[in-house]
């Protein structure tokens, strides 16, 4: 992994992608309880996308809402940016709305995301599932490991803490899926954390001790993947990423993004390398991000910022005039 800054990311502004991320959340935000998942993500994407298109870059959306026949705004390959064939050339990973059932049911953890990185540094991941696994910063490398069972992972993360299995705390999306997982958990008595939806929040939260969570399990989608790991390239930690297909269009569309090892185990790196800005916004109150707050002629936003070069994590409060 170079250690020197992207010359491309020298010359984008780290607080103008928490503007990006602001607008996304104000839009989403306007939609907040009322109960339509759609109308919430597609105020996010426009928002997101209009203040993208103000920014001297040429963008690329390698993570999207995506594939063009499925999105009409920030698809998959998607150009953005006011300066195309002039300014900086630079990779996106975005999700205006992470969270829309979130979002519309008023529940916590809602954000607006955003990952930018020099051309190539992101994983073009397609829209799959993808089995995760993830420790905060602190940990010996290779504490973590996919191809072991989650009670491995838990003793070796136990062991590396210095407490017992029991006192470690897993963050798990409550799924069907993961009934197994829940039970094994619970079984070497781990705690566990459900959440709704939003496994970038849950991936993050294991870096922050406040949250108390040790590590984040599951399946949950491959793009969030990305930006998690965009975060945790800034902040410190470690993942473990494998693609999982369903059927044979879910092969073939990983196939077309250029990705031939179907069964490869991603580390970190390999998901999001070199520089990178990772941004985001906080639409309803969660353990990261504090929501978008309307009072009389005013809106307050709270955000966070990091780069990977440097390691800076910024928090930003705003205030907007309504």
């Amino acid at each position: 992994m170079s250690q020197t800054a992207s010359h491309a990311l020298d010359r984008v502004l780290v607080l103008e992608m928490v503007r990006v991320t602001e607008a996304a959340a104000i839009a989403a935000s306007t939609l907040t309880g009322r109960g339509d998942e759609k109308a919430a993500d597609a105020a996010a994407v426009e928002a997101m996308r209009d203040a993208l298109n103000k920014l001297y870059l040429d963008g690329t959306v390698v993570i999207g809402e995506g594939e063009r026949d499925e999105a009409p705004m920030l698809f998959i390959g998607e150009k953005v940016g006011a300066a195309q064939g002039k300014g900086p050339a630079i990779d996106i990973a975005l999700d205006p709305l992470e969270g829309t059932t979130i979002c519309a049911k008023a529940g916590p953890n809602a954000l607006a995301v955003l990952a930018v990185a020099e051309q190539g540094g992101l994983l073009n991941a397609p829209d799959v599932y993808m089995d995760k696994i993830a420790v905060g910063p602190g940990y010996p490398e290779g504490v973590i490991d996919l191809a072991k069972s989650a009670t491995e992972n838990v003793h070796a993360i136990a062991k590396a803490k210095g407490v017992q299995p029991h006192e470690i705390i897993a963050c798990v999306l409550d799924r069907p899926r993961h009934e197994k997982l829940i039970a094994e958990l619970r079984g070497i008595g781990c705690g566990v954390v459900l959440i709704g939806d939003g496994d970038v929040a849950g991936v993050i939260a294991t870096t922050n001790p406040e949250t108390t969570i040790d590590v984040y399990m599951g399946q949950g989608g491959a793009p969030e993947g990305v930006l998690a790991c965009a975060a945790l390239r800034c902040v410190g930690g470690q993942f473990k990423g494998r693609l999982i297909f369903r059927n044979d269009d879910e092969r073939a569309r990983a196939r077309k993004w250029g990705i031939e090892d179907l069964d490869k185990i991603y580390d970190l790196t390999e998901l999001a390398k070199g520089d990178c800005i990772f941004a985001a916004t906080g639409v309803t109150d969660g353990s990261l991000l504090e929501g978008v707050k309307r009072f009389a002629g005013k809106m307050t936003t709270e955000s966070v910022v990091m780069r990977a070069h440097s390691g800076t994590v910024r928090w930003v409060k705003g205030e907007h005039r309504i």
